[in-house]
Order: C-alpha cells, then structure tokens, then sequence
C-alpha cells in the first residue's frame, strides 16, 4: 500500500464522524458530504506526515468549512423559512443511500430549526462541545475567541436550545400530551382519534399561504377542523413537538427548513384553539426551542 492509499484509508475511517459534524453544522446531508470533500481535498495539499493529530486536523478543516457556510447564510435568511413545501425535500427522501438516510434521521427536525437560529459561532461552540464533547481550548482558535468566550458562546447556544417554559413542568407535561396525541392521530389520519382530543367549538386558523387552494384561513367546530387536519396527514408527519414562544407546539421542518409553526390553546384535555403560522414575517418572531 503507498502513502496515498494509507492516507485514504485513514480518511476513510474519520468520514463517518466528519459526516456527523458537518450534518449538525449544517442541516443538509449534501452540503456535509460537500464539506467533507472538501476536506479530503484540502488534506490532499499538505504534508500529512507532519500531522500529529490527524483526526482533530479533519475535524477543524471541516468545521471550518461549515463556519463559511454558516457566515454566508446569515446574508440569504430565506434558506430556513419561507419555502413552499413541495420545493423543499425531506432531508432522506427515497432512493438514498442507508447511510444517508441513517444521518439525515439522527437529529430531529426541530433540533435543526432551532440550531439554525444561532448565530455562526454558537452554533459551531455548541455543536462541537456539547454533541462532541470537544474541550473548549480546541474550539477557540476555530471560532477566534479564547476559551473563556467560547464557553460563553455554547452557554449562550445551550439556553436559546433549551429555551425557558411559560408554565409550570405538571401543566407543560398535560399540554405535551395532549398536543402529542393531536399530532399521532393527524398523521395517521385518523379521523375519530382527532376528534377525540378537539374542544367542540375549535378555532383552526392558519395564514394563507398555509391554506390549500379553496380552503378558508378559519374552520370552526370539531368535526371541520378535524376534516381539514386528516385531509392534511401527509404534512403532518413531518411535524414535531417544538417550544413555540415558550409553550408547546409543533414545527413543520423538512430538512430542517421551518415551513409552518403551530401554536395551540389547551383547555383540560382538549385542544381548544391552534394556529398555523406560515408567513416568513410571524416565523421570525417566533422563539423556538428544543421541547426537552
């Protein structure tokens, strides 16, 4: 075997854990893969020999990679919000590679959303640190800061990911399962199920551009909404529970791209009111966090 084989097959060995870096960096399985070639082409241009930590040199070149891209996101917001759905792909759409698949699945799509609301830096402090455990003195000269700001920048990522609850634990854990059981039944389509967790004068509103051509921005009483939410099943299973403004709601996010946020009003156990936030504008005031 030469030295460019065995260097391969040290690559190779690393690939996986680049792939994972770059994904929760930046929420595309393409755009991983990318940064990762991009780092297998760049080691190609210097002298490995000299490398005493091979894996941790990959790691910084392919986080760097994904800081770039992060910066240069800040300048197109629309690439998180704003898309109609059938223009943005599910991140592990049919025909993909296991593997692919495999990545695209293992960070939820709310999780995504919201790593997509740091800021450059936090997200790659928070990422590194707190998915990967890498000390903060490693982190530092990739983000420019020393490691005391570097623990400042993933102290600050962890409390937006976390987010602060409006209610006390007992009431948020009803509400959860309340909203959790709407959302089983409306991608199961079931029709009975549904009802079942929906106040009999229950106000659906939803933005326009939400809206299905034809169909009308309010639908009132159980039996309509819950019509118009099992017509919708399709869309639904790609909901998932979110902190939404401090309450518990639900984000519709393929590829981590937020297309709708849902808001709910829970009275006992039924669902006395939701709306479907779809416009840009409303989905960039939203405070959105990790439901823990």
């Amino acid at each position: 075997m030469d030295e460019r084989d065995e260097l391969a097959e040290l690559f190779e060995a690393e690939r996986g854990k680049l792939r994972a870096v770059a994904y929760r960096m930046l929420g595309s399985v393409t755009e991983a893969d990318d940064a990762v070639q991009e780092a297998w082409l760049r080691l190609g241009r210097v002298d490995a020999g000299e490398l005493d930590n091979l894996a941790g040199w990959l790691r910084t070149v392919v986080t760097r990679i994904c800081l770039d891209v992060l910066r240069s996101r800040r300048a197109r917001p629309e690439y998180v919000t704003g898309q109609p759905l059938d223009e943005v792909p599910d991140p592990a759409p049919a025909g993909r590679p296991e593997d692919e698949a495999l990545l695209a699945d293992s960070v939820s799509r709310a999780l995504l959303v919201v790593l997509g609301t740091l800021a450059p830096a936090e997200r790659v402090a928070f990422v590194l640190h707190d998915m990967f455990a890498v000390p903060f003195d490693q982190i530092a000269p990739i983000v420019e800061r020393t490691p005391v700001a570097t623990k400042k920048l993933a102290s600050r990522a962890r409390h937006k990911v976390r987010g602060v609850p409006a209610a006390p634990p007992a009431e948020l854990a009803r509400h959860r399962q309340v909203i959790s059981a709407f959302l089983t039944a409306a991608r199961a389509g079931d029709l009975p199920a549904v009802l079942a967790v929906l106040a009999p004068d229950v106000v659906r509103t939803a933005d326009l551009v939400a809206v299905p051509p034809g169909g009308s921005r309010v639908a009132r009483g159980a039996r309509e909404v819950a019509e118009g939410t099992v017509v919708l099943a399709d869309r639904s299973k790609l909901a998932e529970l979110a902190l939404v403004d401090g309450a518990v709601g639900a984000v519709v996010a393929p590829g981590g791209r937020l297309l709708f946020a849902l808001t709910f009003t829970v009275e006992g156990d039924r669902i006395a009111a939701y709306d479907v936030i779809a416009d840009p504008a409303r989905l960039r005031e939203l405070d959105l966090a990790v439901l823990g």
